[in-house]
Formats: C-alpha cells, sequence, structure tokens
C-alpha cells in the first residue's frame, strides 16, 4: 500500500516539472521581456538547484527520515515555484527558479531510499517502474493541462502553471506524510497476503531504512549498518563521501554507465534530437510532438510488460541491453538523413525504440546502486548518481547547439554512436566487477544470506544488527 502511495505521490509531484519547465523560457526571454540571457540563466540556476540538492538530499535521507526530508523538500519546491506567481523583476525569478529546482531534486533520493523501503525483493523492480511511468505521466499531464490554460501573450499567463505545479508538491508530499504514518507490516506471510498484482511493503527486517542496501535482481541484502548507528564506518568517514562511494570498481562503472546513458538519450530529449529532426531531417514541428507523445505511450504500454520478461536477468545484463538500444537508435537516426522520403517515420519511431529501453533502465539502475552503495551511504550514493545525471544531461543541449550549429551533423551523430557503445562496454565491466570474490571470498553477485555473512565474517560488529 505504502509502494502504491509513493507511486501516486511521485507522479502528482511531477506536474510542476511539465507545467512550468517547457514554457519558462519563452515567459522569461518573450513575455516578460527579460531577453535570452535571463531565460537561459533560469535554466542554469534550476540545474545548478539540482546538482547541488540531490547529494546533500541523500546525505540527509541516510541520517534521517526519509519520509521528513521528501516532505520538506517537495514543500521547499512548492514555495520557490509558487514565489514565481509575484516574481516581477528578473532577480526574483531567478532566486524562485533555483529553489524551485532546489526542492524538486532534493525530493529525488528520499523518494529512492523509501522505494527501496516499501517495496519487496518480488516487487521492487516493479515498483521502480510504476514510479517512473508515474512520472512521466505526471510530466505530460502538467504539460497538456498547463498548455490548455498557459497564455504566454499576458504577463500573468503561467501563473496557472506556476500554481499547479505548487498544488502538486504540496498534494504530493501530503501523500508521502499519509504512507510514512501507515503501519509497516513485519512478518513474511503478512506480506505474502497482499494481491499477487499489487506492491507489497518489504518487511522491515530486511532493509535498514538508514544504511540497507538490496540487490538489483532479487532485492536482497547486499550490505548491513553493523554498528546500528546508521552511519558509514569509521574509515569510511575518515576517507571522504566521493572517496568511498567510488572505491569499488562496479561503483565506478556504474557511474560511467549513467553518465554514457545520461548523453545517449536524456540529454538530447528536449532540444538536440528536436533541432537534429528540424534543421537536419526537415521534420515538421508537429512530428516532434508526435514522437514526444509515442514516447510515452510506449512506456506506458510496454513498462509492466517488461519487468516481468527481464525478472530475472542481471541488472547488468539489462543496462547492456539498453546500451544497445541506444546504439541501434542512432544508427536508424543517422540512416534518416540519406532516406528523406521516410526520414519523419524514422525519427519518429526512434523515439518509441528509445522508450523500450527506458522501461528496462529505470527499474534497475537505483536497485543496482543502493545494491552497491556503501553502509550507511544509500541516499548520498543515490544522491551523487543523479547528479551526475544531471550534470551531463545539462551540457547535452550546449553539446547539439554547438555541433549543429557549426554543420558537424556526422560528429553529432557519430559522438552519440561511440556514446552509447561504452555504455554497453561499462556495463559490461560492471558485470565482470560483481562476478569478483569479495574479501570473504563470497561473489559479489550474492545474495541474501550469502552476503550478508559475508559481511559478518569480514566485520564482527559490537552490537546486535538493528531490526528497523
Amino acid at each position: 500500500m505504502r509502494a502504491k502511495l509513493l507511486v501516486l505521490a511521485s507522479a502528482i509531484g511531477s506536474l510542476g516539472w511539465g507545467a512550468v519547465l517547457p514554457y519558462q523560457y519563452a515567459y522569461a526571454a518573450d513575455t516578460r521581456d527579460w531577453g535570452a540571457l535571463v531565460a537561459a540563466g533560469a535554466s542554469s540556476l534550476f540545474s545548478i538547484g539540482a546538482l547541488v540538492a540531490a547529494p546533500l538530499a541523500g546525505r540527509l535521507a541516510d541520517r534521517f527520515d526519509p519520509v521528513r526530508v521528501a516532505v520538506i523538500a517537495q514543500l521547499l519546491g512548492a514555495a520557490g515555484v509558487a514565489s514565481l506567481v509575484f516574481a516581477d523583476a528578473p532577480g526574483l525569478f531567478l532566486a524562485g527558479m533555483l529553489v524551485f529546482g532546489l526542492g524538486l531534486s532534493a525530493a529525488v533520493p528520499a523518494k529512492q531510499v523509501l522505494a527501496l523501503q516499501w517495496s519487496s525483493s518480488d516487487d521492487r523492480r516493479k515498483v521502480f517502474a510504476y514510479k517512473f511511468t508515474g512520472e512521466a505521466l505526471g510530466m505530460a499531464a502538467g504539460a497538456f493541462l498547463a498548455g490548455l490554460v498557459v497564455d504566454l501573450d499576458r504577463a500573468d499567463g503561467l501563473d496557472i502553471g506556476f500554481i499547479m505545479a505548487a498544488g502538486g508538491f504540496v498534494l504530493s508530499s501530503a501523500i508521502i506524510a499519509l504512507a510514512g504514518r501507515l503501519r509497516v507490516e513485519e512478518e513474511r506471510s503478512d506480506v505474502s497476503k497482499s494481491g499477487a498484482g499489487g506492491f507489497r511493503d518489504a518487511p522491515s527486517s530486511h532493509l535498514n531504512p538508514r544504511s540497507g542496501a538490496v540487490d538489483a535482481a532479487t532485492g536482497a541484502i547486499a550490505v548491513v549498518d553493523l554498528d546500528g548507528d546508521g552511519r558509514p564506518d569509521g574509515a569510511a568517514r575518515s576517507r571522504g563521501a566521493l572517496r568511498t562511494i567510488f572505491a569499488q570498481p562496479a561503483m565506478r562503472w556504474t557511474a560511467v554507465v549513467t553518465i554514457t546513458l545520461a548523453l545517449g538519450f536524456y540529454a538530447q530529449f528536449e532540444s538536440g534530437l528536436p533541432a537534429y529532426g528540424i534543421t537536419v531531417l526537415d521534420v515538421d514541428p508537429a512530428a516532434i510532438g508526435i514522437a514526444a507523445a509515442i514516447n510515452c505511450v510506449v512506456i506506458v504500454a510496454l513498462q509492466v510488460i517488461v519487468v516481468k520478461l527481464t525478472a530475472e536477468r542481471s541488472a547488468p545484463a539489462l543496462l547492456m541491453a539498453v546500451g544497445s538500444i541506444w546504439v541501434v537508435s542512432w544508427l536508424i537516426l543517422s540512416a534518416a538523413q540519406f532516406s528523406p522520403g521516410i526520414a519523419t517515420a524514422l525519427f519518429v519511431m526512434t523515439y518509441g525504440i528509445f522508450a523500450v529501453g527506458e522501461t528496462i533502465y529505470s527499474p534497475v539502475l537505483n536497485p543496482l546502486t543502493a545494491q552497491l552503495a556503501p553502509k550507511g551511504m544509500v541516499g548520498q550514493t543515490l544522491g551523487t548518481i543523479a547528479a551526475l545525471q544531471t550534470a551531463f544531461s545539462a551540457a547535452g543541449p550546449l553539446v547539439a547547439g554547438v555541433l549543429l550549429g557549426a554543420g558537424l551533423t556526422d560528429v553529432f551523430l557519430g559522438m552519440h554512436v561511440v556514446v552509447s557503445a561504452l555504455a554497453v562496454f561499462a556495463a559490461w565491466r560492471i558485470k565482470r566487477a560483481l562476478a569478483k570474490p569479495d574479501a570473504a571470498g563470497v561473489p559479489a553477485e550474492a545474495t541474501g544470506d550469502a552476503a550478508v555473512e559475508a559481511r559478518v565474517r569480514e566485520e564482527p560488529p559490537t552490537t546486535p544488527v538493528p531490526i528497523t
């Protein structure tokens, strides 16, 4: 039940993204006549807020109740976006966008930790899949509804979008707070009585809410907080957060996969791909909207089916498949420029192919990251990976603008084929790293009691392992 409420809250919280971000550039630059510099600065500050907030909020989610972190972060975002209604000067608008980005992104790692806590081993991928689908639908619904009522010819024409975003954050926060108050099911037998098609809360003994990590495929515990203080061990604390997070080769290659898959599609979804379609393929602008809609429809239609089909596959193998899909997509886009008669059809079809990869990627990456996270740093690790994805996604439009503006279309296409191929290689390296035994002689990909016992043999606890 808690997982269902989290999915609903995530969908409602994404309304603000769709209701504001597609329109804010034109609103700032043209409607308010503040110019392109302010409009671009607002987008940049939004991204900067995201980069700052995600790792910090992840650390807070490790040390404090992630429900509280998510609620406070979203209420902060609500305050930031609501303040834009009263922003009648560029400085106020820029400050509001910064706070909006801080609040929106700070809630992400906390909600990911909650998704880990509030799901069982059987349902974990399904929860992340539904959460991703709900967020995509929320963004699409926000953009659609705002498009019906936003009037960019008036100074107050985007106010309804700001209010819609603020209301979405407040309602989402209320739902998460309600879910956090629900009684946690503690027995496996109680969990197994849930409906076959629904989500089930994970037994609390399976996941320390502040430090437990889970296996990407089965949801079993990969690490435990042996001293029970919810913080990394002394050695980890002394080496610094980033150094600790990326101490494992598998974690480093996971970061590479995150960056390359972000560059290979997400960084170009809103600007680079439409620019390529319009300027090179001579695609009608209306086809851009159709392509985006097809992307969303494919995700909604296939997400649960794909999760079922891939349930027994390892996370690295699935990430290799995603990178391969990215490669195929960019090869089709490259071929489209030599087939002007069907270029539009190929362009639209490619968005659907990308969506198939998204349905595989979204349920896999965060559980894998949690599996590899150091003790007591699950939230911070998730936040750091999210920040990497945001940073490189934000760089994508700049790269596309420079290359396509200079007429270097082949370089633009070839770079993305290479980046996507690198994602396949990085995922393969994760698979190799997880196959190697750890210091206790147990393979890193081992799950359940074997993984826990290996950790215990490596470092005997001085106090009983906490049952939370």
